[in-house]
């Protein structure tokens, strides 16, 4: 039995107290089940009666007296204590308990996902480096993590699309597009330009695959330059992603936007909305009226658009195709952003707490030896993706980026990132799948197999190394869903962490193969089915964070 199906035993307890007249109250919208920290306190705790006693007019404990023998009577449930203040202690039954292992054997790769999020559809941006240089350190974690929370909201039920969306107009551009001119013709770069040795690889290569640039007037050189410099530039990123396991739907250029239109559209929209008016000689969007700290300008006295207008024509273009939410995860630069976008959101009619979600998160240090890397081979002083991938390998860039909050700034050690010891949290997980599929070949050597489904004995399940582990496995889906709910990928990890720990305590305290000579028991079997249940939700776990489950390390 999982959390919430012994939530929703409780909820319909509460809600038969109520039709007997037992209780006068409104039933809770939702009813909380966690494990104790006490393990002698049972396998889970409500404060289900702490929450109903003041509106019931009773004291809690009565309340949970009055629910106790109706959770008690539901099939699978062996005790319901009254604890403390009000608590309801819940202890399930040995057979009931261990029966999710076979629950998880036969769910295989779809155990842990749910349909909170079915039916909605999000467009979920991440990453959307320029394409003026490599992908640095910061993009790595918006990688991790912007992937991890795509297949996390899948596996809650959504259908969510992998956007990316780079600026290939503007100031930006135009000095990548002069840094390049600067460097094919062998002149220093501009003050403002951009520097390391990348610079001189990509327009060495525009010069290989376009010699004539170099008999071209300066300004035709320099837009072919600018032009085939910036696909080759944003080849590389793809290849670095791709590299890391990132992948994408859909790619929206700035420019695009612009060539069809979509600026003019959307400043038509906002007109017609009632939230454009002109100002010293500029067009203005009235954005203080929905909370921004100012209004913000569309169209400068120059005639010329600002950044922002092309922000608002590409929200406008997402939900025009169809998405019911946006997602957007930017680095710690852009906390500025968050009010202006919710604002622009709600001139175009949208409700911003429903439609858009901006996601910001903090930087991150490499550092080996106590002491900041600092130094990338190809962008100078900017780390890059690739220069983290060969530093620590892909599988535990990825683990180790998004097991942190994003909202926290983390410091990636190389030292123990590289290290295969329990000390290094990727390795600590990725060893017990190892070990997990170790027991499986042993067992397949010996001849010993878990046997049929209606021969599996749960009840046997009792010791209580073996309850630690069963609880672990049940709790997978709640945190996947709570993962989705709250935009938190690093609560997989860390739950991951908790199951391999439970794993590793109960291999050592439970045998689960017979020694040579010794009969194979129906507890070798039914453990058999436990750690395959493990191995189930250990693999599907490190399969949304990106990261790769060994069978052998």
């Amino acid at each position: 039995m999982t959390p919430s199906e012994l939530a929703s035993v409780i909820d319909t307890s509460v809600r038969a107290a109520v039709a007997a007249g037992e209780l006068t109250v409104t039933p809770p919208e939702s009813v909380t089940v966690a494990r104790p920290r006490n393990r002698a306190h049972g396998d889970y705790a409500s404060n289900v009666s702490l929450r109903l006693a003041k509106a019931a007019g009773l004291p809690a404990r009565s309340v949970a007296a009055l629910l106790a023998p109706r959770i008690a009577a539901t099939e699978g449930i062996a005790r319901v204590d009254v604890a403390g203040p009000g608590f309801l202690n819940i202890t399930l039954d040995a057979a009931v308990q261990g029966g999710l292992a076979r629950t998880v054997v036969a769910a295989g790769a779809a155990y842990g996902r749910t349909t909170a999020l079915e039916g909605t559809r999000i467009n979920l941006e991440f990453v959307s480096a320029n394409p003026t240089g490599p992908v640095h350190i910061g993009g790595a974690r918006w990688a991790a993590v912007g992937d991890a929370l795509a297949r996390v909201f899948e596996a809650a039920g959504a259908d969510v699309t992998r956007e990316y969306y780079f600026n290939d107009a503007g100031a930006q551009i135009d000095r990548f597009g002069r840094s390049l001119l600067a460097v094919a013709r062998g002149e220093p770069v501009p003050e403002d330009g951009y520097g390391g040795a990348y610079v001189a690889e990509i327009a060495e290569a525009v010069l290989a695959r376009r010699p004539e640039v170099r008999e071209l007037p300066r300004a035709a050189a320099g837009e072919v330059l600018r032009t085939e410099g910036i696909s080759l530039m944003f080849d590389e990123i793809k290849r670095s992603l791709a590299a890391f396991g990132t992948r994408f739907d859909v790619y929206v250029n700035e420019k695009d936007l612009h060539e069809r239109g979509g600026l003019d559209a959307a400043v038509a929209r906002l007109r017609a909305e009632g939230h454009v008016f002109e100002a010293d000689g500029a067009l203005w969007l009235r954005t203080t009226r929905f909370g921004d700290d100012k209004d913000r300008v569309l169209v400068k006295r120059d005639g010329t658009w600002t950044y922002f207008t092309a922000d608002c024509a590409y929200y406008l273009d997402k939900r025009s195709r169809g998405f019911d939410r946006i997602v957007i995860v930017l680095g710690a630069d852009h906390q500025g952003y968050v009010g202006r976008m919710k604002a622009m959101a709600a001139c175009f009619g949208d409700d911003p707490e429903r439609n858009l979600e901006i996601l910001i998160g903090q930087l991150v240090n490499l550092v080996r030896d106590g002491t900041p890397v600092r130094m990338s081979k190809r962008a100078g002083s900017v780390l890059t993706l690739d220069d983290l991938v060969e530093a620590v390998g892909v599988d535990a860039a990825r683990y180790a980026l998004a097991r942190a909050g994003v909202d926290a700034t983390i410091d990636l050690d190389v030292d123990v990132l590289t290290r295969r010891t329990n000390d290094n949290p990727v390795h600590y997980v990725r060893y017990a799948h190892a070990r997990l599929c170790a027991v499986q070949r042993g067992a397949a050597a010996r001849g010993v197999d878990r046997g049929r489904p209606e021969d599996f004995r749960p009840a046997l399940l009792t010791h209580e190394r073996e309850g630690d582990l069963l609880r672990a496995l049940g709790d997978f889906p709640e945190v996947v869903s709570a993962a989705a709910a709250l935009r938190e990928v690093h609560r997989v990890a860390h739950h991951l962490e908790a199951l391999a720990g439970a794993y590793h305590r109960f291999y050592d305290a439970c045998r689960v193969l017979p020694r040579d000579g010794e009969e194979v028991t129906d507890l070798n079997r039914a453990r058999l089915w436990l750690t395959d249940a493990t191995r189930i939700v250990l693999r599907n776990g490190l399969e949304l964070l990106g990261v790769s489950a060994p069978e052998r390390m």
